[in-house]
């Protein structure tokens, strides 16, 4: 399936910076100097060259002469040499063996660069010695490389235009190269089309001169329906991460080869509208807000991740009826959100805050009055999920009494009790700590009353979700001295970007511990929040696995091995399966594996099949009434 006639079809492939993800010479160069003490600024030299020969700047012969006099290389350097090229091998052409293998007869390496190291490295990938055209290296007695074959056209100016020229190759042909050389090949009348090669390194002045820019192999593969390894260059797949995703997420989706946009801050529904079109991988924290009406401009939007622990702010039932997978981060940032609260415990019950605040207008105020110890003291968890658990078992540590809410029946880690009610822990708490999720239902959860019902100088918290306090009645709470003391790290209405004013009636009270929603936000926490998310995306991506989804029936998939995957997403009514597998048997097809998961919306159902398939299956496929997505992986 989806490829074509390759008899009377060529490619010419360079090597350095396309077949490789570096220049062979800058990297011998790194080498052969190691222990020069001037060799960064020789380094730096060798790459100026390269740049400018690649630009078409300086002539092939010149940067040669130029590079090889500086390298100072020897025979035994080109050991390592391979060795580092070989881990250097461009993604794309490593995913690619089989089309290197399978059209070797077509395929010529052609470069500027020497047999001596190229020829070890594409060969095992396939690539046929005798298709590899590039200049050999002189040595001197000693074994000091000295030079090039000058009698060798790929030394000279033009010299890849000569060689074609005389391999004199009958049938349409394809350049893939980064560098002006290789644009000079269909310049001079003898290729049909010219792919500048950017997977490694971007030349203006040679992509100007493309008839088609090839972000990696697979672009080129798909642009002319060749047989490859991914179903859908990635690099035509297009990411977007709002409110400063962790940067080791934005590498982790631009190792895998996505065209990826970052954003600092979140944006309003308008702006995420404009900005969310085309895009198939939406990454956001806290504050962007995904919409039933975002959602309806969204119109190739795969998968969302909520890089955080929450998921209400986006619009899940809209996402399940169009096929969209979300994800979160349920346990990542949970220990760095337990240290604020026992922090702000420990800073509230100590009164430090007034009294730091004091010592910086010059009053020392050296007294115990209104100062505790956490130990003996009764902390009230409301909700006891990841955070509130572990919150459990650290304050216990402290020797507090720990007493818990939640309206889903939990088990009680250590010793801590559970309340029946809570009306029950309102009473008891002398510490009242938010963690419930932020479901509407939420909505004002603590108001007046929940305050009337607390000790009075109570001290209350609240790390979950802004809108599940009601701010005016602890305001009244704190004004009354009903409430001695909160820590805040969560409001109701939250500037977007750091250059917003945050604007609340809890600003100016001495004793309230005000944080700008960083309970998650320490450089543990984040990274590893960067590492889960994208990890749960790549998956769903790249193998249709939706375990861990919140709002998608889940399935834990097997790594697809030598068949192509096929995925329905569909409205759950009766005789879709039937319908997905009429198709199969009316095409002689035999399924390798099948797997089915629902909910009460929707149904996902994945098919394994082998390669040999009509295109006319796919599009029966996606015809059948009631199908929401549909995607093919391989």
């Amino acid at each position: 399936m989806l490829t074509k006639p390759l008899e009377q079809t060529y490619f010419v492939i360079d090597f350095d910076s396309t077949f490789t993800k570096v220049e062979a010479l800058d990297v011998l160069g790194e080498i052969s100097l190691a222990a020069r003490p001037d060799r960064n600024d020789i380094l730096a030299q060798i790459k100026a060259i390269t740049d400018r020969g690649m630009a078409g700047e300086i002539s092939v012969a010149e940067s040669l002469r130029l590079r090889l006099k500086l390298l100072n290389a020897h025979r035994d350097h080109l050991p390592a040499l391979i060795e580092t090229l070989t881990g250097k091998v461009s993604d794309s052409f490593q995913r690619n063996r089989v089309f290197l293998t399978d059209h070797a007869d077509q395929i010529y390496v052609i470069s500027s660069g020497f047999k001596e190291f190229i020829v070890p490295i594409v060969t095992p990938l396939g690539i046929k010695e005798d298709h590899v055209f590039a200049n050999t290296f002189e040595f001197d007695e000693a074994g000091n490389i000295i030079g090039c074959d000058c009698t060798n056209p790929l030394s000279m100016d033009k010299g890849k235009v000569q060689l074609i020229r005389d391999l004199n190759l009958d049938g349409d042909v394809y350049v893939i190269g980064d560098g002006y050389t290789d644009y000079e090949i269909k310049e001079a009348g003898l290729a049909n089309r010219f792919y500048a090669f950017t997977e490694n390194v971007m030349r203006p002045t040679v992509i100007e001169k493309a008839d088609h820019i090839a972000p990696s192999l697979d672009e080129f593969l798909y642009h002319n329906k060749l047989s490859r390894s991914q179903s859908y260059p990635k690099s035509r797949i297009k990411v977007l991460l709002l409110e400063n995703v962790h940067p080791v997420a934005v590498n982790l989706f631009e190792q895998e080869g996505f065209k990826v946009e970052i954003r600092k801050g979140a944006l309003d529904e308008d702006e995420l509208i404009e900005a969310i079109r085309d895009v198939s991988i939406l990454g956001i924290r806290s504050k962007t807000q995904v919409t039933r009406r975002v959602l309806e401009n969204a119109n190739k939007l795969m998968t969302i991740g909520a890089f955080c622990i929450g998921t209400n702010q986006i619009d899940l039932k809209t996402c399940m009826e169009r096929g969209i997978a979300v994800f979160n981060a349920p346990y990542s940032n949970t220990r760095s959100v337990v240290e604020l609260a026992i922090g702000e415990i420990i800073m509230l019950i100590r009164n430090i805050v007034p009294k730091s605040n004091q010592m910086h207008q010059g009053v020392w105020d050296k007294s115990a009055r209104n100062s505790f110890e956490v130990r003996g003291k009764k902390l009230g968890l409301i909700g006891y999920g990841n955070i509130g658990t572990q919150l459990s078992v650290v304050a216990e540590a402290l020797g507090m009494e720990v007493y818990f809410y939640d309206v889903v029946d939990k088990l009680a880690l250590g010793n801590a009790r559970k309340c029946k009610s809570l009306d029950e822990l309102l009473a008891i708490a002398d510490i009242i700590s938010m963690h419930v999720d932020g479901r509407p239902a939420n909505k004002n959860l603590i108001g007046k009353r929940e305050f009337d019902l607390m000790k009075n100088g109570v001290l209350f918290l609240n790390l979950a979700r802004g809108h599940v306090v009601d701010v005016p009645a602890l305001v009244a709470a704190l004004t009354s001295g009903k409430v001695a003391g909160a820590g805040l790290d969560v409001f109701p209405h939250e500037p977007k970007t750091n250059q917003e004013e945050f604007v609340s009636e809890l600003r100016g009270f001495p004793n309230v511990i005000l944080t700008p929603h960083i309970g998650g936000s320490t450089e543990e926490a984040q990274e590893n929040i960067g590492n889960f998310v994208p990890g749960k995306l790549l998956e769903y991506i790249n193998n249709g696995s939706t375990y861990g989804s919140v709002n998608f029936p889940e399935l834990q998939l097997p790594l697809l091995k030598d068949s192509h995957r096929l995925l329905h997403i569909h409205a759950n009514v009766p005789g879709i399966m039937g319908r997905i597998n009429q198709i199969f048997a009316k095409h002689d097809i035999n399924i390798q594996g099948q797997y089915l998961k629902t909910t009460e919306s929707i149904g996902y159902v994945i098919t394994d099949i082998a390669k040999n398939y009509s295109e006319e299956v796919v599009e029966e496929l996606k015809r059948i009434e009631h199908t929401i997505k549909f995607r093919l992986l391989y």
